[in-house]
C-alpha cells in the first residue's frame, strides 16, 4: 500500500474558494480564525495523518479488532495514536470552548477529519462517532449532563457511540423492542443493539453509549423512542451492565470493533433520560444527520487514498507502448484509457470536495450568522443537501476505489498491494447511516414533497443562473453544460412532484436517480466554480499550471460526468412506472 499524502492545496482552494471560509471567519464567534491558523491547523492534522494513522492502516487490516476476556481489544498502535489525537486536543476543534474545545469552524473540522478518513477510516470511526455523541448532548442534553459528559467526550478521554439498530428492526426503527424502566432517578436499560461502531474497545477507560429504548408507556412506532445516556462505566468507577456479546466479522474496517451490545443481563443498566420522553428519534437525529454528512465524507476520503495509490502505481508501471508516444518508456498513465480513468477519479474527488465542504459552510452559517433569515436559509440548504452528499459521494467513492483496482489490473484483485482494502473498506459507507434508498427516500419525500420543492427550486435556479452568467467568457462551454444539467434538475423536480399525485409510489421509484442526478449536479457546479477561481488566478497573471489543471478538471467533468444528468431526467420522467411493469412474484 502506497503512503498517504494530504492534499493540502486543493484542501485549502476547496475551503476558500468553494466552503467560503473566510467568509465563515469573519461571523461572530469566529474572529481568531485566521489564515495562519488554518494553514497550522491543516498541517499538523495532515501529518498525523500521515505519520500517525497512515501506517496503522493496513495493519488494521490484517490484524483487526479482537474480543478478549477482558472485552473488545484494538490493533497494536491504535490506543497510542488515539492518546497523540487527546494531546493535541483534537477531538474538540469545533466544539464550545466552554467544554473545552477550540471553537472552530465545523467546515475547518471536515477538512481534518477528510485527512484522518483517508488515512485510516477504520480508526476516524472513533472520533466521528464521538463528535456525534457530544453534539446530541450539546444540544438536548440538561445543564448537569453537559457538565458532567461534554468536557471528557470533547477532550477524547471518553468516547461515544449510537445505538439504533436491532437484529429484528434494522432500518425500520419503529420495530425497536429495548425497553427503558423507571427506577428512582435512573432508568433500568435492557435490550440487544447490532452494528454498534466503537462499542468496546480499549482506546478510553469510559464510553457513553447514547441508547434508543421505550418506556413503558410509551405509543407504539417511532413515536414512543426516548433516548438515554448509558455509560460503560459508573461514576462509582463499577461497571455498568452493559456486556459485548460479539464483534462482527466485516468485508472491510476490521480496525473498527462493530459490537452486539446487551444491555442489562441482571436486572437492567443504568441510564438517564436526555430531554423529553418519546422524543428520542428526533433528538438522534442530531447525532444522524452529523454522522451521515461524515460517512459521505468517508466517500471522498477512500476515493483520494484509492486514487493517490492508483495514481502512484501508474506512474511507475512500465506496460506496452501507447499510442502515439514517441519518447523512452513510460509509465501506463500515458495509456489513454488509464489517463480517462485517473481524469475520472480525480475530478469526482474534487466534485465531492466542493459539495461536503459547501454543506458543511452552510452548517456554520445556520448557526453563527447574526441574521434569523440568513440562518433559516442556510439550514434549508443544509437539510436538502445532507442526503445528497451521504448517498452521491459514498457511491461515488465505491466506484472509484473499484476504478483504482481497475488500474493495478490484476495486481488489484491481488491483497498485498492494498487496493483491494479501499474498496472493501468504502462498501460500508452506502449501507450505515441509512442506504441510498433512505437516503433519496429522505431526499424526496422531506424534502421535495413535504417542502413543495421550494428549497430545491431556489438551489436549481440559483445554479442556472451561475451557468448563465458564463456566457461569452472563456468558460462559455462549461456554464452552458451547467446551465443545460440545471434545466434537467429543474424537470425532475416537476415529474416528481406531479407524479406523486396519481400515484404516491412513483416519487420513490425514481428517488435514486433523482439523488444521483442532484449530485452530479452539484459536483459539477463545485468544478465550474472552481474553474471561475483558476481562471481568475490566471488573469491575475499567476502562471501556476495547478490553476490550469482546475480548468482541465472542470472541462472533463462538464463532459464526462455532467451529461449523465440528462439519462437520470429519463429515468426519473419516463422509468419510475416501469419499476412496476409486472408483478413481483414474476421477479
Amino acid at each position: 500500500m502506497s503512503d498517504y499524502n494530504p492534499p493540502l492545496q486543493s484542501i485549502r482552494f476547496a475551503l476558500d474558494s468553494l466552503a467560503g471560509l473566510p467568509e465563515i471567519a469573519a461571523l461572530p464567534g469566529f474572529e481568531e480564525v485566521t489564515s495562519d491558523l488554518v494553514d497550522s491547523i491543516l498541517a499538523e492534522a495532515g501529518k498525523i495523518a500521515a505519520e500517525v494513522l497512515a501506517p496503522l492502516n493496513r495493519a488494521g487490516d490484517l490484524k483487526g479488532a479482537e474480543l478478549t476476556d477482558v472485552g473488545a481489544r484494538t490493533t497494536p498502535g491504535w490506543p497510542e495514536a488515539w492518546a497523540t489525537l487527546i494531546e493535541g486536543g483534537w477531538n474538540g476543534l469545533a466544539f464550545s470552548t466552554e467544554f473545552g474545545g477550540m471553537n472552530l469552524p465545523q467546515v475547518l473540522n471536515l477538512a481534518v477529519q477528510e485527512m484522518w478518513h483517508s488515512a485510516n477510516m477504520a480508526f476516524a470511526l472513533c472520533p466521528m462517532l464521538t463528535q456525534g455523541a457530544a453534539n446530541a448532548i450539546a444540544l438536548y442534553g440538561s445543564e448537569d449532563q453537559k457538565a458532567r459528559y461534554l468536557p471528557r467526550l470533547v477532550s477524547g478521554e471518553w468516547t461515544g457511540t449510537m445505538n439504533l439498530t436491532e437484529a429484528q428492526a434494522g432500518s425500520d426503527l419503529a420495530a425497536v423492542r429495548a425497553r427503558a424502566l423507571p427506577d428512582g432517578e435512573h432508568f433500568r436499560i435492557s435490550g440487544q443493539k447490532i452494528f454498534i461502531t466503537y462499542g468496546d474497545h480499549d482506546l478510553t477507560g469510559n464510553i457513553i453509549h447514547l441508547v434508543l429504548a421505550r418506556l413503558p408507556d410509551a405509543p407504539p412506532g417511532v413515536k414512543g423512542l426516548s433516548l438515554f445516556i448509558v455509560p460503560k462505566m459508573l461514576p462509582d468507577g463499577t461497571a455498568n451492565q452493559v456486556t459485548c456479546v460479539s464483534l462482527e466479522h466485516k468485508l472491510g474496517i476490521h480496525g473498527s470493533p462493530t459490537a452486539v451490545l446487551s444491555f442489562g443481563e441482571a436486572g437492567g443498566a443504568i441510564g438517564e433520560l436526555i430531554g423529553e420522553r418519546n422524543r428520542g428519534l428526533e433528538y438522534m437525529f442530531a447525532m444522524m444527520n452529523h454522522a451521515r454528512l461524515n460517512v459521505g465524507l468517508q466517500g471522498l476520503a477512500i476515493a483520494e487514498r484509492a486514487y493517490q495509490q492508483a495514481r502512484s502505481y501508474a506512474r511507475e508501471r512500465k506496460q506496452g507502448r501507447p499510442v502515439g508516444w514517441t519518447g523512452s518508456d513510460v509509465g501506463i498513465t500515458a495509456h489513454p484509457d488509464v489517463r480517462r480513468m485517473l481524469m475520472e477519479m480525480k475530478s469526482r474527488i474534487e466534485a465531492m470536495r466542493g459539495l461536503l465542504y459547501e454543506v458543511a459552510a452552510a452548517h456554520d452559517v445556520a448557526h453563527a450568522h447574526p441574521d434569523p433569515q440568513t440562518r433559516a436559509k442556510a439550514q434549508r440548504k443544509v437539510d436538502l443537501l445532507t442526503p445528497v452528499a451521504k448517498g452521491w459521494c459514498t457511491e461515488r467513492g465505491i466506484e472509484i476505489a473499484s476504478l483504482g483496482i481497475q488500474i493495478h489490473g490484476g495486481m488489484g484483485y491481488i491483497e498485498e498491494t492494498g487496493a483491494a482494502q479501499h474498496w472493501r473498506d468504502s462498501r460500508i459507507t452506502t449501507i450505515y447511516e441509512g442506504t441510498t434508498g433512505i437516503q433519496a427516500n429522505d431526499l424526496v419525500g422531506r424534502k421535495i414533497i413535504r417542502d413543495g420543492a421550494a428549497a430545491v427550486r431556489e438551489l436549481i435556479a440559483g445554479i442556472a443562473v451561475d451557468g448563465r452568467a458564463l456566457a461569452g467568457g472563456l468558460l462559455e462551454a462549461e456554464g452552458a453544460a451547467l446551465a443545460e444539467a440545471a434545466e434537467a434538475a429543474a424537470q425532475a423536480v416537476r415529474t416528481l412532484v406531479e407524479c406523486g399525485t396519481t400515484d404516491q409510489r412513483l416519487p420513490y421509484a425514481a428517488a435514486v436517480p433523482f439523488l444521483h442526478l442532484m449530485g452530479n449536479l452539484m459536483g459539477g457546479h463545485a468544478l465550474v466554480r472552481g474553474a471561475v477561481a483558476a481562471q481568475a488566478g490566471i488573469a491575475n497573471g499567476d502562471d501556476n499550471p495547478w490553476w490550469t489543471m482546475r480548468r482541465g478538471l472542470a472541462r472533463f467533468y462538464v463532459t464526462h460526468v455532467l451529461p449523465q444528468t440528462a439519462a437520470q431526467l429519463v429515468a426519473v420522467r419516463d422509468g419510475a412506472a416501469a419499476v412496476f411493469a409486472f408483478d413481483e412474484a414474476l421477479m
